[in-house]
């Protein structure tokens, strides 16, 4: 009974996808091959990606030779689909764990930041944020606001100042204050990507000297609602800097919501948070399957 209520109030209930009703919708007519075309559009729309589409529409078509029923359609894209997705790493235990937040800016990285800090602090921990996207001082101004509404700790610095220098800063506060978790935005402009890689292997070496292993998580922040550009953007940023896991940001505010799909099967980084409102709680893990559940899901 308490499983079925959990299901029943997931979070992932506010993915705006129509792609389940549409493929029935698709599949209650007389089937031929222009059936299966149409198909194939409708999950590339769905952000799942040209190639995935199709290798998608072949499958099924081979399945439903054996088994015509389309009501079993939704149940096999599903079973289709689940193992694109990998599961995380165990997280090493480290103190101060330092947690490096990479993205571009519009991405919703700031508002993550803090709905991670939220988070952890939930679970009794000591947070500390290093405010250095010092080249947006906007970026500084809101993660202050944020940092003074949840009462946790932050380190920053004046606009432009060089973004290493409030790492460094923060990082020997962290260990001074006996802090558990480190969170350290970044600037978000792509403009210039040898700019970009220079400033975060900076920020990385200047987190090794300090810390020696660190940063322990490098996550980068997707916002759903731009498609296939968010596919592009990780390619960018896995380029430049080794990305351990991704938050994917205004799932709720995207109606096709495929996305995590090729950038799970393409990047291999698993997701492991997902942003499903502006609350400080509308941060949740990621859940593979009450995410298919939710995306293939025919309307009520």
């Amino acid at each position: 009974m308490f499983s079925f209520i959990k299901k029943l109030f997931s979070p992932f209930t506010k993915i705006k996808s129509l792609l389940g009703q549409k493929i029935l919708s698709l599949f209650s007519k007389k089937i031929d091959e222009t059936t299966f075309l149409a198909l194939e559009q409708l999950l590339y729309e769905a952000d799942l990606g040209p190639a995935l589409a199709l290798e998608l529409t072949e499958k099924l078509k081979t399945h439903m030779r054996k088994d015509p029923n389309p009501e079993n359609i939704i149940p096999f894209l599903k079973s289709e689909l689940l193992p694109s997705f990998i599961s995380p790493p165990p997280i090493t235990d480290h103190h101060p764990h330092i947690i490096l937040i990479v993205g571009v800016n519009g991405s919703g990285k700031t508002t993550s930041i803090a709905k991670l800090a939220s988070h952890y602090k939930s679970l009794n921990k000591n947070v500390l944020i290093a405010a250095a996207d010092t080249f947006r001082a906007a970026a500084v101004e809101q993660l202050s606001t944020w940092a003074q509404k949840i009462d946790i700790d932050i380190i920053k610095s004046k606009p432009d100042s060089d973004p290493s220098s409030v790492v460094f800063d923060a990082l020997s506060a962290a260990k001074a204050r006996n802090s558990d978790i480190v969170l350290i935005d970044t600037a978000g402009r792509l403009q210039t990507k040898t700019d970009l890689m220079q400033e975060l292997s900076k920020i990385r070496r200047t987190c090794q000297k300090q810390i020696p292993d660190s940063p322990h998580e490098t996550l980068l922040v997707l916002d759903a609602t731009i498609g296939q550009n968010a596919l592009d953007q990780a390619r960018i940023f896995h380029q430049f800097t080794p990305i351990t896991g991704i938050i994917l940001t205004k799932l709720d505010g995207s109606s096709k919501a495929g996305i995590a799909i090729p950038i799970q099967r393409e990047l291999k980084i698993p997701i492991l948070w997902v942003g499903l409102g502006e609350k400080e709680a509308d941060l949740i893990p990621f859940n593979a399957s009450d995410y298919l559940d939710a995306l293939l899901k025919p309307s009520e």
